[in-house]
């Protein structure tokens, strides 16, 4: 099988994906924006995220340069904007421009925050690993901003009004499921 074939293959198997939409700064003040379906948490103590890059992109480099980005969990309202962020835009352009986003100053880090986006997770970064034609690319989480209105009663966010899209295969997004609960035995 080709390797283009097998990648389209994984991507449409392994779903759904949640969507690390990552901002960063380079050494220039440019900013980056660009959303990472290959995303998940590493460990929770300390408190790491990962999601891995399909080559070198501008996230990785300023990644690697600054040591410093936000991941950002997005909204169904906010899929047309993250989409958007996919382009293949050269390292001078900024995609909060682009896409109409508002940038934030993070409390911790130096990459802003996307004002749009209910949850933010300040990383600096802990480990670039490079696999095969990726790297995976783990931040220690330095912060987090939640907003209100997508909390549950427990002060967790709450799957239903976060609302947040996945990716599937092709060209798909996934969005809310319905949902059932199980306790674990």
């Amino acid at each position: 099988m080709k390797a283009s074939r097998f990648y389209q293959l994984l991507t449409s198997s392994v779903v759904p994906r949640p969507i690390a939409w990552v901002s960063t700064r380079s050494r220039d003040g440019v900013l980056n924006l660009a959303p990472y379906s290959f995303f998940t948490v590493a460990s929770t103590k300390p408190p790491i995220l990962q999601f891995t890059s399909l080559g070198h992109k501008d996230s990785w480099r300023n990644i690697d340069e600054t040591g410093e980005f936000v991941i950002h969990i997005g909204t169904e309202t906010l899929i047309d904007r993250m989409n958007e962020t996919s382009a293949g835009f050269g390292p001078k352009v900024d995609e909060f421009e682009t896409a109409g986003l508002t940038p934030l100053d993070s409390t911790i880090v130096s990459s802003p925050r996307v004002a749009e986006a209910p949850i933010a997770f300040e990383c600096e970064k802990h480990l670039i690993l490079d696999v095969g034609n990726c790297s995976l690319i783990l931040g220690r989480v330095v912060n987090a901003v939640v907003r209100n209105d997508v909390l549950a009663s427990d002060g967790l966010p709450d799957f239903t009004k976060l609302a947040a899209p996945s990716r599937l295969g092709r060209n798909e997004w996934g969005l809310t499921p319905p949902t059932v609960v199980r306790d674990r035995p």
